[in-house]
């Protein structure tokens, strides 16, 4: 999330990547290993190994709930995760917290989903409130708009869960998509000493979910980065070097683009977290190295995104859950501010997208891929 250029640098985005799995490496690294981990006899023992879990701060509305306390959840094992509702790695998490709260809740599993936005349209309650439902989650929902509680939390991910047992202690957390198994055998655990603890019968299945719904990604084949639009979140992949903030330019295409580097045609303006379309049509470029593609992007005026895929409208290659085929032609009609899927090829390699946007005041946030 920092600054941008006009002749591309991809040596930039290396190291941002680099940098970026290091962070993940260390922090993971300091986690509690889980797979010798013992019921706790004696619950003072955990206070020299384990931090006492903050309390929810800040917390504007809550859905599916009345405001919650840590204190209150005592005897109760919570699993807090934050995530934001346009986050992809956030949103292939779902299946997951739908079926430990399905399976857990009546275990003594609570689980709370901190919302705290990316964006400036993720702070407005109608738009979190629509997604909850969209993705039928059934647990407690806390809108952090101010980062308050991801500050007490110390927290610098999407998606990042923390996992406090029944004494309000954290025991485990996990930064990302993965470790399901492992996460819920950590689940598991901690119930089980609630059950002890509780003199009651041990009823944990120990096998693991696998929801119907979950997407598999190969991460390994996925070699372009998520590129952001905005200036406040810049990391190096837009294709044009020292654009004023705030300005309009009138961008034109280069004849030999960079694979991982974004371009754009016609009109827009360079907005904190977004670029605009100012004019009536606009065009954006990308080469990039993945299977699926998503946008985070959204139109007050209503706008459509008429899609080409290795330089095809693909109504046959091109199966993106947003797209729909009309006259023969690619289509994503781009109205609320979400995530698209809008592109999804047959297999993972080098592909080019062409998008064509009709419609003034069309808002691109984010490219992601998977």
């Amino acid at each position: 999330m920092k600054k941008m250029t006009f002749v591309k640098k991809p040596f930039l985005a290396a190291v941002v990547v680099i940098f970026a799995v290091a962070a993940i490496i260390y922090i993971e690294s300091k986690k509690p290993d889980i797979s010798q981990a013992q019921p706790q006899s004696n619950p003072n023992e955990q206070n020299t190994k384990y931090p006492r879990a903050p309390d929810f701060a800040g917390i504007e509305r809550w859905i599916n709930s009345e405001p919650l306390k840590i204190e209150q959840l005592r005897d109760k094992v919570v699993l807090v995760d934050f995530w934001t509702y346009t986050c992809i790695n956030c949103i292939r998490t779902l299946p997951y917290l739908k079926e430990w709260d399905k399976k857990y809740r009546d275990k003594g599993l609570v689980i709370v989903g901190v919302h705290t936005p990316e964006f400036e349209f993720e702070k407005k309650y109608e738009n979190v409130l629509k997604a909850v439902n969209d993705y039928q989650l059934k647990y407690a929902v806390a809108q952090d708009n101010n980062y308050a509680t991801w500050s007490v939390y110390q927290n610098r991910y999407w998606p990042h869960k923390f996992l406090i047992d029944v004494d309000g202690y954290i025991r485990y957390d996990h930064i990302g998509e993965g470790a399901y198994e492992e996460t819920e055998k950590m689940i598991q655990l901690l119930l089980k000493e609630r059950m002890e603890k509780l003199r009651q019968k041990d009823g944990i299945e120990a096998e693991m979910s696998k929801p119907t719904e979950a997407i598999e990604v190969n991460f390994s084949s996925v070699k372009t980065p998520e590129i952001y639009f905005g200036y406040k979140f810049d990391r190096g992949n837009l294709g044009y070097q020292n654009i004023p903030p705030d300005s309009i330019v009138d961008f034109k295409f280069p004849l030999n683009p960079f694979r991982n580097f974004v371009y754009l045609s016609g009109k827009w303006k360079y907005n904190a977290d977004n670029m605009e379309l100012i004019d009536d049509e606009g065009e954006i470029l990308l080469v990039f190295d993945a299977k699926n593609v998503n946008i985070v992007a959204g139109s007050e005026n209503s706008s459509e995104a008429f899609v080409f895929l290795d330089n095809e409208f693909e109504n046959k290659k091109n199966k993106g859950s947003d797209i729909f085929i009309k006259e023969n032609k690619s289509i994503s009609s781009i109205n609320e501010f979400k995530l698209y899927n809008i592109a999804s090829a047959e297999n993972y390699g080098s592909h080019a997208l062409n998008i064509n946007v009709a419609g003034k005041g069309f808002k691109i946030y984010t490219f992601t891929f998977g």
